[in-house]
């Protein structure tokens, strides 16, 4: 028999109990309330003052045993789990007949005294149990468990259930984000909304999802960034300083980095530069590994990975001189940069410019050095349609990504505020579109005019805050931090 044959008998033995429950007038499902005074991790933490206390649990069975007149179940609700001790004399032989049938996963009800078995156990001595939802489904094996990860990601209320170990992720990654929050409010920033749904994609270089609103009978796009909308914020003087965390959408490859739908953060402070938001970063990133470790150095599969501030600052041309020992300082023209990317091995791709060829070296040969948590500073400003230009050397600009473990966590930059470089720099964009990138920037002409009405200097930042819930929690794949991640259909 297939373990998909033997699967479907046992939903229907546990059908047929249930039909046994409704015509007994013991239809679980008409239950709507139940009270509950305590929980399995308070009894347990303060058995000394709960010993000889009557409470009122509820959970899901994931255990029983016992014979005869007696039995032990093991009764898991949000917090944990107790053994609950039950005897025909004490709940009477046809509530007792009843609770024999009950099966793994059913959720029960169950009132009665707190105290310990000649074993040592603290359990609850049931008085009164009432069955509330009957599970017709059977539970993954105890000391097998749900291990299939697949299985694991789309069926997670399962996964919670038989490894509840895993709910300490989701509640640090609450406590993270709550840390996040925290930390902008008490320096002043003001968390705002902005749209999701726009007819236009921008604030990043990336492939949008497109959807149609009917009513408009125009295409619109789930948002792949919300800075150009925060800037506009800034430009009507909303506060010292905004910022929005919330869902953000690519349509893009998934890998153990990558999901199309994930947590990121953008803050925005009217006055500052990129030199600010890296203090930001860094302290944010403190703030909440400490909120939610306890420390600031972390073990990450197996390596160490040090948030205390300051971290590394360091110039990517001069990574990409550290390591491959060539110095675009003396590279002055797109020729000699594109020959050395031939050289180098890089893909050579139309319109690509000396500012596109730093910034693949640094990709090809630096970023897997990146360890310890390190800004990257000084973009080309082919790469970065958004950033300032750097007063000393215009071809650069005044922006940073955040690294660590390898992964950029952090990018941040002086904001470009002048509008007559913007629209260039944006048609630059609109060129590279056309000639076949997909994720290039388009045209915002609003934004446009909003910088014309005048943006001040700004500091801008956007942090991935599932990537930084990876590493505080030592999470290889983002998966494992999304409670539903995306998947592919199985038909």
């Amino acid at each position: 028999m297939s373990e998909q044959q033997n699967s479907g008998d046992l939903r229907q033995v546990r059908v047929g109990k249930l039909k046994d429950l409704i015509e007994a007038g013991r239809d679980p499902y008409k239950v709507s309330k139940y009270e509950v005074t305590s929980n399995t991790k308070y009894i347990k933490d303060n058995y000394e003052e709960m010993e000889g206390k009557h409470v009122s649990i509820a959970g899901r069975i994931m255990s029983k045993r016992g014979q005869g007149k007696v039995g032990f179940y093991d009764i898991q609700d949000h917090m944990g789990r107790i053994q609950m001790f039950a005897k025909q004399e004490t709940i009477g032989e046809e509530e007792y007949d009843w609770l024999k049938t009950y099966d793994i996963g059913d959720i029960i009800g169950v009132k009665g005294e707190v105290f310990k078995t000649k074993m040592g156990e603290i359990s609850v001595k049931a008085e009164e149990i009432k069955l509330l939802s009957k599970s017709l489904q059977t539970l993954p094996e105890k000391f097998h468990g749900l291990k299939d990860t697949d299985l694991r990601y789309r069926q997670r209320y399962v996964d919670l259930i038989v490894n509840p170990e895993i709910k300490d992720v989701f509640l640090m990654r609450n406590k993270i984000i709550r840390g996040i929050r925290e930390y902008l409010d008490g320096e002043g920033y003001l968390e705002v909304e902005t749209p999701i749904l726009s007819p236009i994609a921008g604030g990043a270089n990336a492939r949008p999802f497109i959807t149609h609103h009917n009513t408009l009978d125009i295409d619109m796009y789930m948002r792949i960034a919300n800075e150009l909308f925060l800037k506009r914020l800034v430009v009507g003087g909303l506060g010292d300083g905004v910022y929005e965390m919330g869902k953000m959408f690519r349509n893009e490859g998934m890998d153990a980095n990558h999901n199309p739908e994930y947590t990121a953060i953008e803050i925005y402070k009217p006055y500052a530069d990129f030199n600010d938001m890296m203090t930001l970063t860094e302290n944010i990133v403190a703030y909440v590994a400490m909120k939610a470790r306890g420390t600031t150095k972390l073990e990450f599969q197996g390596k160490e990975v040090d948030f205390t501030p300051p971290w590394r600052r360091v110039k990517m041309q001069d990574m990409v001189k550290e390591h491959t020992g060539i110095d675009f300082d003396l590279i002055n023209t797109d020729e000699e940069a594109i020959e050395i990317a031939k050289q180098k091995g890089l893909e050579i791709k139309p319109l690509m410019t000396r500012g596109h060829v730093i910034s693949e070296m640094f990709e090809e040969f630096c970023e897997e050095h990146l360890q310890q948590p390190t800004f990257v500073t000084h973009h080309p400003v082919e790469i970065s349609p958004l950033a300032k230009r750097n007063v000393e050397d215009p071809r650069l600009t005044d922006r940073f990504e955040a690294f660590a473990n390898t992964w950029e966590i952090a990018n941040a930059f002086s904001e470009l505020n002048d509008p007559i470089d913007q629209r260039e720099r944006f048609e630059e964009q609109v060129k590279q579109k056309e000639a076949g990138d997909d994720e290039a920037h388009m045209m915002d002409n609003d934004f446009i005019n909003a910088i014309e009405v005048g943006l001040p200097p700004t500091g801008g930042l956007g942090i991935g805050v599932d990537r930084v819930i990876m590493l505080i929690t030592g999470q290889p794949t983002i998966r494992d931090i999304i409670l539903f991640p995306t998947m592919k259909p199985i038909d």
